[in-house]
């Protein structure tokens, strides 16, 4: 499905990159570090038995990389249509057997 945004950013947590979404600019992307539900969310999953973010992991936003843009846009394909955000992650998670694993909130 065709996005307003078209920009992909990526989430490093503690410098691993973690997770792929698209906003309007980096200011934007920036915010999404700044959300309690997402840290939380981050918090409960796990990869290999570690959760993904521990409530003292540093969370840096950048553009993402080719191969994470590549990632962002096949879960974009395979996503039903709709208005929340869509969040790829780059990471296995446990229990998912999928490297890209999707999440809207």
């Amino acid at each position: 499905m065709p996005s307003p945004f078209g920009v992909v950013f990526a989430i490093d947590i503690d410098g691993r990159p973690t997770l792929a979404f698209e906003a309007k600019n980096v200011r934007e992307a920036s915010e999404l570090c700044k959300e309690g539900w997402l840290r939380t969310d981050l918090s409960v999953l796990t990869s290999n038995g570690i959760p993904l973010c521990t409530a003292a992991a540093k969370l840096t936003v950048r553009r993402a990389t080719e191969s994470e843009t590549q990632v962002y846009r096949d879960a974009d394909r395979e996503a039903q249509a709709a208005d929340d955000l869509l969040l790829a992650y780059l990471v296995e998670l446990d229990g998912s057997g999928l490297s890209d694993e999707n999440a809207t909130d």
